[in-house]
């Protein structure tokens, strides 16, 4: 007769390792990695059109709807069309 494997309790990714956001990958973009007590997070700067000046767009949070909805579509890598 044989007899059933144990079933391993299953173990969920750690949510600090998942990426909650999505934001479109673009070339001109620039992430800070900014670590306040033990956090995991990042400021936002864009660098269009000439990479000379960067212009803070805040937080992952608030940058990710100002990217999202970026028009210039030529500066978002080939595997984001």
């Amino acid at each position: 007769m044989a007899l059933p494997l144990p079933v391993d309790a299953v173990v969920l990714p750690d949510p600090s390792h998942l990426a909650p956001h999505r934001i479109r990958r673009c070339t001109f973009r620039r992430l800070i990695r900014v670590e306040p007590r033990g956090e995991r997070r990042y400021d936002v700067e864009c660098l269009y059109p000439d990479r000379k000046l960067a212009i803070p767009l805040g937080d992952l949070d608030a940058a990710t709807p100002i990217c999202n909805a970026c028009t210039a579509a030529h500066i978002f890598r080939p595997d984001e069309d």
